[in-house]
């Protein structure tokens, strides 16, 4: 047998379906798991929707540039949420204590990541749809409108969220759950340099080639465009999705080598604070 085809051999595709069944049934039996997944992205929505709604009668702008500011939230509850479902279901093994059972057994740590990728999608639909639904409804903004745009503006924002859910994960299983606190507050910090509710130009000089160095910053940019002056840029696009493919590499480094780490450490089995 070659190493290619031991490679080959050694992914398995129902052992990633294991471990989604197993989220899943986490997911499912636990209604405030449920509700929580829906009431943040809800409160947000509503709240910047009647921010929106009064600036709109104030400023001669944002009646122009209406549905900015709850299309902003939107779009960053699929960043936010993309990278907390992703590391909420490894959180999940590390509260069980189970991370060490996971490691020793046949499963694979790309499978592992890949059903938490997985995993990552499925909570952010139950989250999410509906409350576009919501925003159809209280403020005629119809996030579906944006058609092929949404697409590329979602995958982007979830190769992003992967790939510091990832690098998150790596920290937390060599430093234990003393470092859980990062995956809550990670995005937060790159809240305002992605420009989430403004443009780049409103950053100092100095600042902006920093935010240019984030994906979301181009998607951000992109939604913006589309809904004031109704075009798209393909080019943000695709300079987000370079810069995504060079940040989920980097995370999915940074976890292989913190994985070996924990491994050399016997921080598997200590996964406490």
């Amino acid at each position: 047998m070659t190493a290619r085809t031991e490679v080959a051999v050694a992914f398995s595709p129902r052992r990633v379906a294991a471990m989604m069944l197993r989220y899943w049934y986490l997911l499912r039996s636990s209604w405030p798991r449920l509700v929580e997944l829906v009431y943040w992205p809800t409160v947000q929505m509503i709240t910047w929707g009647f921010i929106q709604y009064y600036v709109m009668q104030k400023a001669g702008f944002f009646a122009r540039a209406g549905g900015t500011l709850i299309g902003a939230v939107l779009l960053w509850d699929i960043l936010f949420r993309g990278q907390l479902g992703f590391s909420i279901s490894f959180l999940e093994e590390m509260w069980s204590r189970n991370i060490g059972n996971l490691m020793m057994s046949p499963l694979r740590p790309f499978e592992f990541i890949q059903a938490l990728m997985a995993m990552s999608v499925v909570r952010l639909l139950i989250g999410v749809v509906p409350v576009t639904m919501l925003a159809l409804a209280f403020f005629d903004f119809n996030l579906y409108g944006l058609g092929f745009a949404l697409v590329a503006f979602f995958f982007n924002l979830m190769l992003t969220s992967w790939a510091v859910g990832i690098f998150v994960s790596g920290l937390v299983l060599r430093n234990g759950l003393g470092a859980e606190n990062l995956a809550w507050t990670i995005m937060f910090f790159f809240m305002p340099l992605t420009c989430v509710y403004y443009p780049v130009t409103t950053l100092p000089v100095w600042l902006q080639p920093l935010a240019w160095v984030l994906p979301p910053t181009y998607v951000f940019e992109g939604m913006r465009a589309i809904l004031i002056d109704h075009t798209f840029d393909p080019k943000l696009m695709f300079d987000a999705l370079a810069l995504n493919a060079l940040f989920f590499a980097a995370g999915a480094f940074g976890f292989l080598k913190l994985l070996q780490s924990a491994r050399r450490t016997g921080a598997l089995m200590q996964t406490g604070e």
